[in-house]
């Protein structure tokens, strides 16, 4: 996950050197192995390398084929071949021998020059890039389809600045600190902010999931315009049909295999494995797909067990899998971790506001991964992309699909031996409207001028709304669409960059595989999705029986709540809230609440002004580490 920087000045004033090398420079704890700049005119470049790839031609960038366009990119290339076949078919004459193995970057630079703006449509894969096109004055910036990658800009006064790194724009001196109210209240009522455009400061914005940014220079006939469009949508009306019930089954392995192979690109590389199917299954895919490419590779799991603190299984499940996979494993014991332990360690200072009293579990996985290679696979997106339609039954017979329905549970019945396991209560109170699924409490202690401020209870109410129109929004598999739609991924994928983490390691999701998903969204619920029985049967034969048979099951205890009840509120002695918070938070309120009763449901909520506190106070430290510098010509 290399670092991107770019200025633009609307104006036409020359970019000063100094000031866009300490910005690239600021990349470095991400980007380790070089760091270069750009500089046109009126615009700059900047990248910080982390060279993950094995086999390529070196990746220096910012780059450009002809001295006009430019690039500088955060970016995995899915399925080059066919973007390589693509490019040939389009008019490009390199050799596709010589194409394939030329670095993302210059792949892009080659689908831009044939496609403008619609070489988007062309590109698959993990990305975060900006174009400057030199003879048409024009900025064209883009991120990937789910948002693995984070992309960052900044539009204030004369300037136009862009990162993947959102520290780095703040060291830019005409950008403030001034705190975004809305993004400031959805961490406080829902733990990460849904508006997929902002961020927690005033003057910076993110670009969303599989959207596009253009910036173009004022003429004579044109003012200059800031565009942003969306370049893709997940389909909700795809159908993939098969005769033969096993042709599900192989297109998904063929599928899972392209989409790990496509995130290895290294011999050396760990997974992030439990003990569950998800995460195993990528383990086995990885190892099959090492063994076919490279004669000698290093493949590893790393795993967090508890064997003390809470009932947990995951040492044992997750060493049967690493013996049948025949992969080395390394675990984090976790038991005698303490909550909200080195809070004040650099990469547990985030640059938004998080709440995770166990933070540090988190970064000493990433730590002891990167020291085994600098790419790990993870099993993040198996529940969702897998996740039962659970009103399927309901639907049919609605419709009175009634042959649908019994060759869907014949096709269970062929493949497991059993009936599905849906029992009736649960289906007719599905049937009838009366499953609900679970919504965050609303946070009593808000200050109430700003609770009424910004409407924050009906904001609330409206995230129910809006789960219920998404989840509508997909004919056969309404819950997993909605899953795969929720705002919270983008968070979820910036807690593993290296431009929040500080650490040179590139975290990848074979589950968010644009192919993958279109097709898991695209075949028959029934049988495929009853506890994820496709993922069962494709992996028979190879992860022991118990657990692939292993049913999905959270930890028998949860350690966050476990220490949080020993503590018996004695983390609130440490709170020292700023006078700047008070504008946001009744601490009264919130300090009482905090040191009372534990109430399992409603306390991870109640913690955020403990995240909040924390987070406000590291701000300063990397505020004051950021050295603004003047903006000169």
């Amino acid at each position: 996950m290399s670092g991107i920087v770019g200025i633009v000045n609307l104006k036409g004033s020359p970019i000063a050197p100094p000031l866009l090398q300490s910005m690239t420079a600021l990349m470095s704890d991400r980007g380790p192995d070089a760091q270069r700049i750009w500089l046109g005119d009126a615009v700059g470049f900047g990248h910080a390398l982390l060279h993950t790839r094995s086999e390529s031609q070196p990746d220096e960038q910012p780059c450009s084929l002809d001295g006009h366009i430019w690039i500088t990119a955060d970016a995995r290339i899915d399925d080059r071949a066919t973007l390589v076949q693509a490019l040939r078919s389009g008019g490009i004459s390199v050799p596709a021998s010589t194409l394939v193995t030329q670095p993302d970057a210059v792949l892009i630079l080659y689908a831009y020059q044939l496609w403008s703006d619609r070489c988007i449509e062309y590109l698959l894969g993990d990305f975060a890039f900006a174009i400057w096109d030199g003879r048409a004055q024009r900025l064209f910036c883009s991120r990937d389809h789910f948002g693995v990658k984070p992309f960052y800009y900044a539009h204030v006064g004369d300037w136009l600045l862009f990162s993947n790194t959102l520290n780095c724009l703040r060291a830019h001196p005409v950008v403030s600190d001034r705190l975004h109210d809305l993004a400031m209240a959805d961490f406080l009522i829902f733990g990460f902010n849904q508006d997929a455009t902002t961020t927690i400061f005033a003057d910076i914005r993110r670009l969303p999931p599989a959207h596009c940014l253009t910036w173009t220079k004022a003429t004579a006939t044109q003012p200059p315009l800031l565009n942003l469009r969306r370049y893709w949508t997940l389909p909700t009306d795809e159908s993939v049909r098969y005769s033969r019930g096993m042709d599900y089954v192989e297109r998904f392995q063929e599928l899972m295999e392209q989409s790990v192979s496509d995130r290895l690109q290294t011999p050396d590389a760990g997974v992030f494995m439990s003990g569950g199917l998800d995460s195993t299954t990528v383990a086995a895919v990885a190892k099959n797909c090492l063994a076919r490419q490279y004669s000698s590779f290093n493949l590893c799991a790393h795993t967090v067990v508890y064997d003390r603190l809470i009932p947990d299984q995951e040492r044992y499940y997750s060493s049967l899998a690493a013996e049948a996979i025949g992969i080395p494993i390394h675990y984090l014991v976790a038991d005698d971790y303490t909550l909200f332990q080195s809070w004040n360690r650099p990469e547990l200072r985030r640059p938004e506001p998080f709440m995770d009293p166990l933070a540090i579990i988190a970064a000493e996985r990433l730590q002891q991964a990167a020291r085994h290679g600098r790419v790990v696979l993870s099993g993040e997106g198996g529940d969702p992309v897998l996740f039962p339609a659970i009103g399927y039954f309901s639907q049919q017979l609605k419709l009175l699909h009634l042959g649908h329905l019994a060759k869907a549970i014949g096709q269970y019945i062929s493949f497991t031996g059993r009936l599905p396991p849906v029992g009736l209560r649960t289906q007719l109170r599905l049937w009838l409207g009366k499953q609900h699924f679970w919504q965050p409490p609303y946070p009593s202690w808000l200050n109430p001028d700003f609770a009424d401020r910004l409407h924050l209870r009906e904001r609330w109410q409206q995230s129910t709304q809006g789960f219920s129109q998404r989840q509508a929004s997909h004919k056969t598999r309404p819950e997993a669409y909605q899953l795969l739609s929720q705002p919270g991924w983008a968070a979820t994928f910036e807690g593993f960059d290296p431009g929040v983490t500080g650490i040179p390691l590139e975290v990848r999701h074979p589950f968010f595989d644009v192919r993958l998903v279109k097709y898991l969204l695209a075949i028959p619920p029934i049988p495929w999705f009853i506890h994820k029985e496709l993922m069962r049967v494709a992996m028979r034969g190879v992860l022991p029986e118990a657990v692939r048979l292993r049913p999905k099951t959270p930890l028998a205890g949860n350690p966050a709540y476990t220490l949080l009840q020993q503590s018996e509120g004695k983390y609130v002695d440490f709170i020292d809230p700023p006078s700047g918070l008070a504008q946001y938070i009744d601490w009264e309120q919130a300090l009482r609440i905090m040191g009372g009763e534990q109430d399992t449901p409603d306390l991870w909520t109640n913690l955020r002004p403990l995240g909040l506190v924390q987070w406000f106070h590291n701000l300063e430290t990397m505020g004051s580490n950021l050295n603004k510098g003047e903006v000169s010509c």
